[in-house]
């Protein structure tokens, strides 16, 4: 305050400015400051702390990951474009983050690769004022992240955003695709990441290889909204692609529903809702990618109360076979003496099911049989011999009348059923899947699809869909040569670290590279016999087929003795050795017993195995191992029997497309 009369010098005037500027410029940098530190980054790490998830603060969202301080993802970008905009805002910061943790065991009520399942992770969930948030899961064997919405009424997803960037020199295990319409029956193109464009088109699950780290990139519990696919955006950057709702389409014969004009939108939805994990499997090395489950982790918790009757098991497989059976005084084909001699079959040997393939019905209904078959009868005749009939059915047919034919099956006794053709996961083939498992489940269907996209868990949440195809498995013999034992040890690393895969193996008639020719009505596989069994105890399918004949079969008593001893089920899994598209060698625990899997590429090659893994006591070990002239002839196998114990190891020998596989039981 100035006293009256007085007044300032012009030197107090001037160091009274420069004391304010000197003010201003302390007030400023402590605002730089202050808006320095607001503006930090979150991160979440697994519960070992080798996997770290970084999230910028804003503006969207933008993340990285680390495996043991190697960067294997960088520069990814999620988010949500709705019909109103985008979230989180492209300028939206994050308005807090909440950190915790998940620790449980989980019981499957369909153990596919053990019957108790840790289920341990860190997470971090971070929101913004938009009405999204995003949930990160951190998990020793990878990560996870999901949109979580609390919107008012229906919404429009127009498109997600799902991009990343691998570190340069990345390599790629990649399916390429043609289009969205897909059986996501595909070989795997090894490649460098950096070379992968926007013509590059891929279904999921896919393999990345990232400063020698492994990153299979899959997804878990969709619902009510469409797959993820893949599209190369150059140097490394991989993005995420939607199918797009469907605004018209065509039926081509009874089958093939193609989309012939799409809407602008991927997904019309309720407003408040989760959305599906896009899910990160991280290994260092190749074996762990097998024992991983984190996509049923990540799924809906079961949706059925009563599950006592849900029953896994072998099925005797009609189709690959084309009905070929001889050495009989009826005419084969798709007709009751044909099936009665199938069940007959399947009773003496202990397989649980008999499937009728296509042809059963009349074509463009699934409530009517052709004459030739009685469907009560036949399931009848089934159950006086312990065995039960799953049908198979194209899926619009069986969609048009899906109320109808579930009670119809359920009332004639049928115990599953096998949708095929789908070839599509828009938004509404996807409900289609959802509800197809809901009503099997209220008339004590099993359920198999085939023609379908890769498993999400679904086998959590709907534990009645036991298996289902999106592999190019052993039907494609019947016509190509690529069903090679080299494609056989791609397999388990990539599409079954998603889900069962029901590849349908076991085939009596083998062959060596340069001997084999595609026969559509009598076909055999590439690689050896022991290569066919050995599949048995490699791959996951909790509805296992038999896929040749039951007159082979019968043939080769003492290979089908063993495979029909092989649990379709496990308690635990057990990795020993591997390295992809070469050699794997497995054990898998079912009660008291081992299994022991062992499988190689079109190298010649030999392996140790350690029986370290087995508690304390004396074993007895039954051995199908490649013959001595299985080279010249896939088909020679040798069978032997020997005490083991604890600690004791054995080589593994086997010939080029080879195979190697036993049972161990505890001593009385």
């Amino acid at each position: 305050m100035m006293i009256p009369g007085t007044r300032i010098s012009p030197l107090l005037h001037l160091n009274k400015i420069i004391s304010m500027k000197r003010k201003m410029a302390v007030f400023v940098i402590l605002f730089v400051f202050a808006a320095t530190a607001v503006a930090k980054d979150y991160r979440v790490s697994s519960p070992d702390g080798k996997i770290t998830v970084t999230v910028k603060d804003g503006p969207g969202l933008i993340w990285s990951a680390s495996y043991d301080g190697r960067p294997v993802i960088a520069d990814a970008a999620a988010g949500l474009r709705l019909s109103s905009g985008f979230l989180p805002g492209e300028k939206e910061m994050v308005r807090k983050a909440v950190y915790g943790k998940i620790d449980q065991v989980l019981t499957p009520v369909v153990p596919v690769k053990r019957s108790a399942i840790p289920d341990k992770c860190n997470f971090m969930t971070i929101t913004y004022k938009s009405g999204i948030s995003a949930q990160f899961r951190v998990y020793d064997d990878g990560i996870a992240y999901r949109f979580e919405t609390a919107l008012k009424n229906t919404i429009i997803v127009s498109n997600e955003t799902a991009d990343f960037r691998l570190p340069e020199g990345s390599l790629s295990w990649y399916p390429l695709e043609d289009s969205f319409m897909s059986h996501n029956e595909r070989l795997y193109v090894y490649t460098s990441a950096d070379t992968l464009a926007e013509k590059h088109l891929a279904s999921l699950p896919s393999l990345f290889v990232v400063n020698g780290i492994n990153v299979l990139l899959t997804e878990s519990d969709i619902d009510d909204y469409p797959g993820m696919w893949l599209r190369g955006a150059g140097n490394g950057r991989i993005r995420g692609v939607f199918p797009p709702c469907p605004e018209e389409e065509r039926l081509r014969s009874d089958r093939d529903v193609q989309v012939i004009k799409a809407k602008n939108y991927i997904a019309e939805t309720r407003g408040t809702r989760t959305f599906p994990w896009r899910t990160f499997i991280v290994s260092p090395d190749d074996g762990g990618l097998i024992e991983s489950d984190l996509v049923f982790r990540l799924a809906a918790p079961c949706r059925i109360e009563d599950t006592k009757w849900i029953k896994p098991g072998q099925v005797a497989w009609d189709w690959w076979n084309a009905n070929n059976i001889y050495g009989v005084n009826f005419r084969a084909g798709i007709n009751n003496d044909t099936y009665k001699y199938y069940i007959d079959f399947a009773s003496k040997n202990g397989i649980e099911y008999v499937i009728l393939d296509e042809g059963w019905y009349k074509k463009g209904t699934v409530l009517e049989s052709i004459p030739a078959i009685d469907v009560p009868e036949l399931c009848r005749y089934a159950e006086s011999r312990n065995v039960g009939i799953i049908l198979w059915v194209v899926w619009k047919t069986f969609w048009d009348r899906i109320d109808e034919a579930t009670a119809l099956y359920e009332k004639w006794g049928v115990k599953g059923i096998k949708v095929d053709f789908m070839q599509r996961d828009d938004q509404p083939v996807v409900n289609f899947y959802h509800e197809t498992m809901r009503k099997a489940a209220e008339h004590h269907l099993l359920v198999d699809f085939h023609g379908a996209y890769k498993p999400d868990g679904a086998g959590r949440t709907w534990p009645n869909a036991l298996t289902r195809e999106g592999v190019k498995g052993l039907e494609n013999s019947k016509w190509s040569r690529d069903i090679t034992p080299d494609h056989n040890l791609m397999l388990p690393f990539i599409r079954m670290a998603a889900g069962p895969m029901d590849y349908t193996p076991g085939a009596m008639l083998n062959f060596e590279r340069n001997n084999f020719t595609p026969i559509f009505n009598r076909p055999g596989s590439l690689g050896t016999r022991v290569h066919q069994m050995a599949l048995y105890v490699v791959f996951e399918s909790p509805l296992q087929m038999l896929a040749d004949s039951p007159t082979n079969y019968m043939k080769e008593q003492e290979c089908t003795d063993f495979i029909v001893k092989v649990p379709v089920t496990w308690d635990d899994t057990r990795v020993l050795d591997a390295r992809i598209g070469d050699y794997l060698l497995i054990a898998r625990k079912s009660g008291s017993e081992w299994f022991v899997g062992a499988l190689t590429d079109w190298k010649a090659r030999e392996m140790e195995l350690d029986l370290s893994f087995l508690p304390a006591g004396n074993y007895s070990m039954e051995i199908f191992r490649d013959g001595i002239n299985a080279d010249r002839h896939a088909q020679d196998y040798s069978h032997l029997k020997q005490d083991v114990k604890p600690g004791d190891k054995l080589k593994v020998s086997m010939v080029a497309g080879g195979g190697w596989v036993a049972r161990i039981t505890p001593k009385q």
